[in-house]
């Protein structure tokens, strides 16, 4: 008798399928029909169109939170400095008076913004930043004459997506959600 295990493998032996293995009555084989896979793709679609508003609100109102953060620590690390140093330092728009489109400046030096460069932000497209024309720490830490509080928007933005970096009289920025009041 010959061993059913070695059957396949032996040249004069018929291979024979195992019948044990047989499907049962009604199997058919696995897969998914034309119909079952466009509901799918409609429930997708659906859920998509559902989801893609919320998505773009969370997208704007997490641009709007990292430009704050930035404006933010910008202000802390100019403060930062002034103390370090004893001596004035400056945060000014890159370019002209519009910090969104060209980013910003920490500069040591003399007051109209020309001083060695200690730091320099990118600037944030599609983001309204509106603030003071420049702000000065001197060496207490303390701004030289008060600002205007910096606010930050964005096209089609509620107000409530808003963001406002107010600094304090002793020169501590603070970051509140919403408009600048």
């Amino acid at each position: 008798m010959v061993d059913q295990r070695l059957t396949p493998f032996l040249p004069h032996a018929r291979f024979q399928p195992d019948r044990r293995r047989a499907r049962p009555a009604g199997f058919s084989v696995q897969g998914f029909t034309l119909i079952e896979l466009m509901v799918v793709v409609a429930l997708v679609a659906i859920l998509l169109g559902l989801g893609v508003p919320g998505f773009r609100e969370l997208i704007t109102a997490t641009r709007i939170k990292n430009a704050s953060f930035d404006v933010f620590s910008s202000l802390i690390h100019a403060r930062s400095e002034a103390i370090t140093r004893n001596a004035d330092v400056r945060i000014c728009p890159a370019s002209g008076t519009d910090w969104a489109s060209s980013g910003w400046t920490i500069r040591i030096g003399p007051t109209d913004c020309t001083g060695t460069t200690l730091k320099t932000q990118d600037p944030y497209p599609n983001i309204t930043i509106t603030g003071p024309a420049t702000m000065s720490f001197n060496g207490m830490g303390r701004l030289n004459a008060a600002v205007n509080p910096i606010s930050l928007t964005a096209a089609g933005a509620s107000a409530a997506q808003s963001r406002c970096v107010i600094i304090d009289p002793s020169g501590r920025p603070v970051t509140k959600t919403g408009a600048c009041s």
